[in-house]
Parts: C-alpha cells; sequence; structure tokens
C-alpha cells in the first residue's frame, strides 16, 4: 500500500478524509447501513421495508402505481414488482382508475394496514435503536438537517445524462 492510500477507519471511528468529508459517501453509506437494518427488521414481518413504504404512502390517499413510486423513490420495475409482491401477500390490490384507464390505483388492504402497523413498531425501534448512537443533543438535529435537505435543496434530482444507480 502506497503511503498516499487511505485505510478504511475501524468500527466507531471516523472515516479518514478525504472520504470524512464528503457528503454524497457520507449520505451514502448511512442509507446503505440504515436500508441494511430496516431489511433485516422487516424479515421477519413477511413484506419488505420497500412494501411498507409503499402501503404507508398509500394509506394516505388515492394514488396511482406511478404517483406512489415517485412519493416513496421507487423505478416503474421496482414499483410493479412491489405491488405483485403485496398483492400475493394479500396486503394491497390494484383496482384501475376512474379517469385514466391507463393508471391503477393502489388500495391497501385491512391485512395491509395490520401490516403497516407492524412495520412502523420495527421502524421506530431501527431508527430508534441507531439515533440512540448519537448524543442526545444531535439526533433532532440530525433529523432537521435531513428533511430539510431532503424536503428543500435535494428534493429533486438533477437532470443527468445517465443518472447513479440505487443500491438495491
Amino acid at each position: 500500500m502506497s503511503a498516499t492510500a487511505q485505510t478504511p477507519a475501524a468500527a466507531g471511528e471516523p472515516p479518514a478524509p478525504p472520504l470524512g468529508a464528503n457528503l454524497a459517501w457520507l449520505l451514502s453509506q448511512a442509507s446503505h447501513a440504515m436500508s441494511t437494518e430496516m431489511t433485516a427488521a422487516f424479515e421477519s414481518l413477511g413484506f419488505p421495508a420497500r412494501g411498507y413504504c409503499v402501503l404507508s404512502a398509500a394509506l394516505t390517499g388515492e394514488y396511482t402505481q406511478k404517483e406512489l413510486a415517485t412519493m416513496v423513490g421507487l423505478d416503474k420495475t421496482t414499483m410493479v414488482a412491489t405491488i405483485d409482491e403485496l398483492e400475493q401477500a394479500g396486503l394491497a390490490r390494484r383496482r384501475p382508475s376512474a379517469t385514466d384507464r391507463r393508471a391503477h390505483l393502489i388500495e391497501v388492504t385491512k391485512a395491509g394496514a395490520k401490516a403497516v402497523a407492524k412495520g412502523e413498531r420495527a421502524s421506530e425501534r431501527v431508527q430508534k435503536n441507531v439515533l440512540a448512537s448519537l448524543p442526545a443533543g444531535q439526533r433532532d438535529a440530525l433529523m432537521d438537517a435531513l428533511s430539510g435537505l431532503v424536503c428543500g435543496r435535494l428534493s429533486t434530482p438533477t437532470a443527468c445524462q445517465q443518472a447513479p444507480r440505487r443500491r438495491s
């Protein structure tokens, strides 16, 4: 290893520069680790964490597959597969839109609403556990800052020739 090569940070230690100062890298690492924890938490529930996100969003109104995909950040193919899984599990159903015959509205079943409640508890457990690793004064600040970015400056992806792929 050359003198300029970076060694990975040990658990609990901040990453060495330049990665420790790279917002995109830090957010990507945090997102991947959090997604992994959520996936593990949802394995015992019988439906994926992304299914929980779709069901939760669908409970807030009457939305088409396309609208829900945009709300939760899924591409068209992943959304179709997710709805297929949720339908097969009896958690959601598609019904034709009254205003657009090409579109389907996603309706959450009673079993789906119960699954969302279980998912909410699992999600809250993971979030609480992750945030507990920060000093108390930083928890709300982190959530407020991330919410501000996601709802503000980073609310719409920038158009580019080849968008980065999301981790699955």
